[in-house]
């Protein structure tokens, strides 16, 4: 079975208003290790030694500590042995305790553990929406950023659904 780290960081969803910045963060959580294995299964497995590459296809699911990964198909690209990319295709949803991303596409650049999500994407935690055409986060610096693919002229979108609290009677 390959080891390769594949996760996803916290995304904070940061609004221009101190109540979006409080009260509605979208996020998906982190690995507490990182380094943990990864079990892909699916329906279909093919390996090409020539092009040092594995393809799971049908139903694939990547799961990796609290993170689950959901794809038509996932290719891994090999170099030494070891993970060196790993691409998803096709409704692609990843899923934390924390939170969903949704997406067409999905790249894990596994050495400087940077993922990014395109196309469509939407974040959802509990009520809580963002949507944009390309997410990336960067697994070591905690940093993510959702906005428009290069050329696409996409825009982002937030939702930010205020939690109930009992009004108070002056």
């Amino acid at each position: 079975m390959m080891r390769a780290t594949l996760t996803f960081a916290a995304l904070l969803a940061v609004g221009a208003a101190a109540y979006a910045q409080q009260n509605a963060q979208t996020t998906l959580g982190a690995l507490k290790d990182p380094n943990a294995p990864i079990e892909v299964t699916a329906n279909n497995f093919s390996a090409d030694a020539n092009t040092k590459t594995a393809i799971y296809s049908g139903d694939v699911v990547v799961h990796q500590g609290e993170i689950r990964m959901r794809a038509d198909a996932v290719r891994i690209n090999v170099v030494d042995g070891k993970a060196s990319k790993i691409f998803a295709q096709g409704g692609v949803v990843v899923t934390a305790p924390s939170g969903t991303a949704t997406g067409d596409g999905a790249v894990y650049d596994v050495n400087p553990r940077i993922v990014t999500l395109s196309g469509h994407v939407v974040l959802t935690k509990n009520q809580n929406v963002m949507r944009g055409p390309l997410l990336t986060v960067n697994l070591i610096t905690g940093q993510a950023v959702l906005g428009g693919a290069t050329g696409t002229g996409g825009r982002v979108q937030g939702l930010f659904t205020p939690s109930s609290q009992a009004t108070q009677k002056p």
